[in-house]
């Protein structure tokens, strides 16, 4: 049967002399593998398989099959045009940090329709946000997509409450018997950035390139305590580098 969805590009790997195996997180089923043929040909049909990029999103019209792995694409197209995403090194590199996290936190074929709205929102507003939004932004995608996988963090930063237990994810009055907690400097930062209802509004919380190294490393910290199968991600440093602000 065929369905229409939208589609976030995850990763595309080669597939045989012409063809792609792209990773796709779309609204209906969630994560999904598609066996595209013919995309790496010479013939000016395959050029449709640069819009295979990751961090794409895509128009599609699929077959889906629950008892398969491997699914085909009837139809695709484009689903957003960025404009500076693909220029920006900046902006570039947040959206593979975006892309990454997903790859990591996105492991079976479910259905994660919040998650995927806001993933494919933030994208759109990474194309169109300034850099003082951009640099902040990392850091609040990977508190909410803990909030949409389960493991939101409870209550807030006081000066009752200064000190957030990542292994409990929650606020408390004294510092945990156990190394992974923040002070509460990183603790107040961090109930700013979760307390922000839109993208926009990041712009306003201020810190140097080391608060928010340190913290975007303790949220992954945090991941790896609540998904068991979470492994160490390479675009941070990368990011680093690149925001260096």
């Amino acid at each position: 049967m065929l369905h229409k969805s939208r589609g976030i590009v995850l990763r595309a790997v080669k597939y045989g002399d012409t063809s792609l195996i792209v990773s796709i997180f779309t609204e209906l089923f969630g994560l999904q593998s598609y066996i595209v043929n013919g995309a790496r040909s010479s013939k000016p049909k395959a050029a449709k398989g640069n819009l295979l990029q990751p961090g794409n999103i895509l128009e599609l019209v699929v077959y889906h099959n629950e008892i398969k792995n491997l699914q085909r694409i009837s139809e695709f197209k484009l689903g957003h045009i960025y404009h500076t995403v693909q220029l920006n090194v900046v902006k570039n590199t947040v959206a593979l940090y975006i892309i990454e996290l997903l790859q990591k936190c996105l492991k079976q074929p479910e259905q994660h329709l919040d998650l995927y709205y806001f993933t494919e929102s933030t994208l759109q507003l990474l194309d169109i946000s300034e850099i003082a939004v951009v640099a902040n932004l990392p850091l609040y995608f990977t508190l909410k997509v803990g909030e949409f996988l389960g493991f939101r963090l409870n209550g807030h930063f006081s000066e009752y409450t200064p000190y957030l237990d990542l292994q409990e994810g929650t606020y408390t009055d004294l510092p945990p018997h156990h190394i992974n907690h923040l002070d509460p400097v990183y603790s107040e930062l961090t109930d700013q950035l979760f307390r922000c209802t839109a993208v926009q509004h990041l712009a306003a919380i201020s810190m140097n390139k080391e608060k928010r190294r340190k913290l975007l490393y303790a949220y992954l910290d945090f991941f790896q305590l609540h998904l068991p199968d979470f492994t160490e991600m390479h675009s941070p440093p990368i990011l680093h580098e690149i925001l260096d602000a």
